[in-house]
């Protein structure tokens, strides 16, 4: 069912991507699995805060549960594309939850040091590794009809970010009120929803065609792939730039809620929380849109407008004003996000899909450890407050850049859009409901948006 009318969008149309029975349950699982996943993230930071009160130790803990992910995820996107993703994406479930309940042990029984929780973090960085590219990859074979991709992408979204939205603001209350360890114990039992929820899909796998050939030759290939082809290079890149300069900002929240703002766990999940309410507002916008036109240059204004959220809430000394940059930071860096992943889900070949969300893991996982350890050791030497506006002025600048390049990505993209039908589905019909700027190729020249 489309949408009719100007400014309406029909609930079914905006969810079209639940239809599919695997999908949906993907959805409901992963959907109460992510709030554990918060839940956790809040207290391990807010845990090493209280324990050392050093921001290079915060940097060093988002270091070690990252940094893995962006060493193995080349790897694993190669052995993504080889092996059954249902069983593969079973497997990491299980070992997440194995992590965080041996966690939630040491925190309870009251012998959790700063550098278990290090070696914790570690451990789950290595099977986020997997995880992520897996499950990313996986989204595809979910959904019947492969028009509706881009939807199950923005929900995916949506899923996320309404966990950001629930998830911290209970561990807030729970971390200030029984500590931190009922969110290990919360998040482990999560996991039972998504891990039932695999078991319960029924996927056909495709048959893997050609002669396998080494894995590092294979890592070669995709790396030569994704490097030699503008699009996702510089969709990659500048991801990679924004992740590297401006997520650090989530490493560094515990030192404003407490030494700026002057609140506690609370004021730390209220600001956690007002993340998710920017990126769930963001992942709605993005699902009720009916085509991938258009992206490229969200991808460019979202970066410019995260990069002087980030500056702004680092100025701030006002609760209400900081709840509102970080709204604003969590819309635009969703923004950019997610329509990274809708395009590269688009335009990357089927047998280099793994490879190519592995390294979109590198780029969005990957790199925010290493930003979150120099963030915290800057931040020791010039304040928190200096650390995110040189980040957020360094974003502003990769969506300038990224502007400028859109022409020469819109060349690459058309042939492949024009070979799915994308562009003459908006030329024969949907015009009336475009957004501003989203016009076909019969109608325009180098004016069309069709990134």
């Amino acid at each position: 069912m489309r949408p009719s009318g100007i400014g309406r969008v029909d609930i079914t149309f905006l969810l079209r991507a639940l239809h599919s029975r695997n999908y949906r349950l993907f959805f409901i699982g992963q959907g109460t699995s992510l709030i554990g996943t918060w839940m956790q993230q809040v207290a391990v930071s807010w845990l090493v805060y209280r324990l050392t009160g050093s921001a290079l130790l915060l940097g060093v803990t988002g270091f070690a549960s990252q940094f893995p992910t962006f060493l193995m995820a080349p790897v694993a996107g190669v052995l993504v594309d080889r092996w059954n993703k249902q069983r593969l994406f079973l497997i990491t479930q299980i070992c997440a939850m194995l992590q965080s309940m041996l966690l939630a042990a040491c925190v309870l029984t009251g012998t959790i040091q700063v550098w278990q929780i290090i070696v914790f973090s570690a451990f789950l960085g290595i099977v986020n590794a997997f995880d992520i590219p897996v499950r990313q990859s996986l989204v595809v074979d979910l959904v019947q009809n492969k028009e509706d991709l881009s939807n199950a992408i923005a929900l995916n979204s949506s899923m996320f970010n309404g966990a950001r939205l629930i998830g911290p603001s209970i561990a807030g209350l729970l971390v200030a009120s029984l500590g931190e360890g009922i969110c290990f114990v919360i998040n482990a039992a999560s996991y039972l929803a998504v891990i039932i929820a695999i078991a319960a899909m029924r996927i056909t796998s495709r048959a893997k065609t050609g002669n396998r050939k080494h894995i590092f030759h294979e890592l070669r290939e995709g790396f030569g792939y994704a490097y030699h082809f503008t699009p996702i290079r510089s969709i990659l890149a500048l991801l990679a730039l924004t992740c590297l300069m401006g997520m650090p900002y989530v490493v560094l929240l515990p030192i404003f809620a407490r030494e700026i703002l002057h609140g506690g766990a609370h004021t730390f999940g209220f600001l956690v929380a007002a993340v998710g309410i920017g990126a769930l507002s963001c992942t709605l916008y993005l699902a009720s849109r009916r085509t991938v036109l258009g992206l490229g240059r969200i991808i460019a204004v979202s970066a410019g407008f995260f990069g002087v959220a980030v500056a702004c809430f680092a100025l701030s000394n006002n609760i209400y004003l900081s709840l509102t940059f970080l709204c604003l930071a969590g819309f635009s860096s969703m923004a950019q996000i997610a329509s990274s992943n809708t395009i590269l889900q688009t335009i990357v070949d089927d047998d280099k899909r793994g490879r190519v969300m592995s390294f979109y893991t590198m780029a969005f996982m990957g790199t925010t450890p290493l930003g979150g350890l120099a963030a915290g050791i800057i931040a020791g030497r010039i304040g928190v407050r200096a650390t995110l506006v040189m980040g957020g002025i360094a974003c502003l600048g990769g969506g300038i850049m990224f502007g400028r390049l859109l022409p020469s990505i819109r060349e690459k993209i058309r042939p492949i859009y024009r070979k799915m039908g994308i562009v003459p589905e908006m030329a024969l019909g949907l015009q009336s409901a475009m957004e501003p700027g989203d016009v076909s190729e019969d109608q325009g020249n180098e004016k069309t948006d069709d990134d």
